[in-house]
């Protein structure tokens, strides 16, 4: 099978020739910049001290290039907005240096200069005249979200301002589309994921709006979580807008990349904690449902593209509604959280949901167990999730920075070996 092939054989939760396996292709399945450094390094494709890209500044991913698919067997390619998340262009590069001395590049617009309370800070679209919008305290590896809450007044409140960062896509950005799936879809065979933004309903990553030079509406998130409960009547209508430009925009989005991507990301709002739901069922139909399934509907309807949404934590009991909302991909698979075992998110879903990580812990095996350790738990994940499809092989979230190289480097090559046994779903435990 090709890579395009062998992921959509397991999302038709058919058991393809290998485990299909992605590294980078989304916001929340990538890989923190400083580490992919190392990886180009250890793996011999880089010279010393050359800079790799920072794809997504606020939690500074590096860019996934093909070469470093090819050599660890990644079948699946990211297709980004060319505007990231803080509102500037992935333009005109330009080198910077991590506090450990690990060389990048990054756009001309961000911020590279700390300033004199330590924290290195981010403007939205660049602009230094505008209130900073997100910050890096020295020796940090990302960046945090600052909430720039504008008092409220309830009477005043219009759903209006919190959509003032959705809008309809520019023919710019869909002509850049247009070009970049061809190119990735003519020049290799892995399955291309799409990000296109816009869908992501109360994503809090998202809500305190880094791209937006003064936001208004509902922007700390702990208002946010209330505003559910106190005011779903304005929730809703808010989601409803956003939900008449997403649909207004996936029509272009098809317009210009057709049938050439595989995965279209479209949630990346989390309903769970380590230990429960962020919010009750009852509040996911009632206002989330109802997007999910308009988006959802549409994408199957009109494409051959397979549905993604991404939420951390203790989802086990949401995962029935995920389900009945049309998602065809559940990530990161946070299988450290209560209710998540492995053996029972596979017999009670696995047939209905095919599953986008899970295999292997970044909060604890990956950056601080010891070789075999992470060995023995990618090869029990394999074991688990691989058997009739349904399954992509990628840790849980993104790989984070000081993870050790030679873990990293023994999770790929367990990897490696279950793809050399010749099946897609028979692994060794």
């Amino acid at each position: 099978m090709t890579s395009r092939e062998r992921v959509a054989a397991a999302l038709n939760h058919q058991e393809p020739d290998f485990i299909p396996h992605d590294a980078g292709a989304t916001n929340t399945s990538g890989i923190h910049v400083s580490m992919v450094y190392q990886l180009r390094q250890a793996l011999g494709l880089d010279k010393p001290g050359t800079p790799v890209k920072v794809v997504e500044p606020g939690q500074m991913l590096g860019e996934v290039e093909s070469d470093l698919c090819d050599a660890l067997g990644i079948d699946t390619l990211a297709l980004r907005s060319p505007v990231n998340s803080l509102g500037f262009p992935n333009a005109d590069w330009k080198e910077w240096r991590l506090h450990d001395g690990t060389p990048i590049l990054v756009p001309a617009l961000f911020n590279t200069e700390f300033a004199a309370d330590g924290n290195l800070y981010q403007f939205p679209q660049g602009d230094r005249s505008s209130p900073p919008c997100a910050k890096m305290p020295e020796g940090g590896w990302f960046f945090d979200n600052i909430i720039r809450q504008p008092p409220l007044e309830e009477d005043r409140l219009d759903p209006a301002d919190n959509v003032e960062e959705f809008g309809p896509v520019s023919e710019a950005t869909l002509e850049y589309f247009r070009c970049e799936s061809e190119r990735m879809f003519r020049e290799t065979d892995k399955a291309i994921v799409a990000s296109f933004g816009g869908m992501s309903f109360g994503d809090v990553g998202r809500l305190p709006a880094p791209n937006l030079k003064n936001p208004k509406g509902i922007r700390d998130i702990e208002e946010w979580y209330v505003s559910l409960q106190i005011r779903p009547e304005y929730v809703s209508a808010v989601f409803q807008r956003q939900a008449d430009i997403a649909l207004a925009n996936l029509q272009r989005f098809h317009a210009a990349v057709g049938d050439r991507i595989s995965v279209v990301f479209i949630s990346g709002a989390d309903f769970g904690s380590q230990s429960g739901l962020l919010a009750s069922r009852e509040i996911y139909r009632e206002l989330f449902q109802p997007v999910h399934r308009r988006i959802n509907d549409w994408v199957h309807r009109n494409t051959k593209w397979k549905t993604f949404i991404h939420s951390c934590g203790a989802i086990a009991n949401l995962i029935d509604d995920i389900i009945e909302s049309g998602f065809d991909i559940l990530n990161p698979v946070q299988c450290s959280a209560v209710g998540m075992e492995p053996e029972q998110l596979k017999a009670r879903f696995g047939d209905r949901i095919a599953f986008w990580g899970g295999g292997v812990d970044t909060q604890k095996t990956l950056p601080f167990g010891t070789e075999d350790e992470v060995r023995r738990e990618v090869r029990r994940r394999l074991a688990v999730f691989a058997p009739c499809g349904g399954f992509v092989f990628n840790p849980v979230h993104n790989v984070q920075a000081a993870t050790p190289i030679r873990n990293l480097l023994a999770m790929y090559e367990e990897v490696r070996q279950a793809r050399r046994q010749g099946s897609g779903g028979s692994t060794s435990k």
